[in-house]
């Protein structure tokens, strides 16, 4: 291979590694819409998620929970069974640092897959559930915590 060529391999392999550059917005808003639909839904559940944790209010954010939740706090998985369990557990399952990650969450930085929405770099994921056989009424939730 000429050395024109290994540069150019080399050149190549070192831009397809760097991450790709923040979307705006609207681009974020289009990928939820067309992945799991509703967006509008989705933004009014991170909303309300992140003033729950500006007025410290757990009870919002275990409205939010899709249970059983999976958490994974002190090192361990835990199955949350209900909403009673996470508010009572909630110090201990939910870290200061993920709440914090979720609060300072910039929108064009959300992590969009066929799974949910992750917020705070994975701390939290969301997903848009359907709740009749059609589909055609759906609800955000939480899927799972990740501290």
């Amino acid at each position: 291979m000429s050395r024109i060529a290994l540069v150019a391999t080399a050149l190549g392999l070192a831009i397809a590694a760097q991450p790709a550059f923040a979307q705006d917005e609207q681009a974020v808003w289009d990928n939820i819409e067309s992945i799991h639909g509703d967006a509008d839904g989705f933004f009014e559940a991170y909303a309300a998620i992140q003033d729950a944790i500006m007025f410290d209010d757990p009870g919002v954010i275990s409205d939010y929970a899709l249970y059983p939740l999976m958490v994974n706090a002190n090192g361990e998985t835990y199955e949350v069974l209900g909403e009673q369990d996470l508010l009572n557990e909630f110090d201990s399952l939910v870290t200061v640092e993920t709440l914090d990650a979720v609060l300072n969450q910039n929108v064009a930085d959300l992590i969009v897959t066929s799974e949910g929405v992750g917020l705070g770099n994975g701390a939290m994921w969301l997903t848009n559930v359907c709740l009749d056989d059609a589909c055609l009424d759906t609800q955000w939730g939480i899927l799972s915590i990740n501290n």
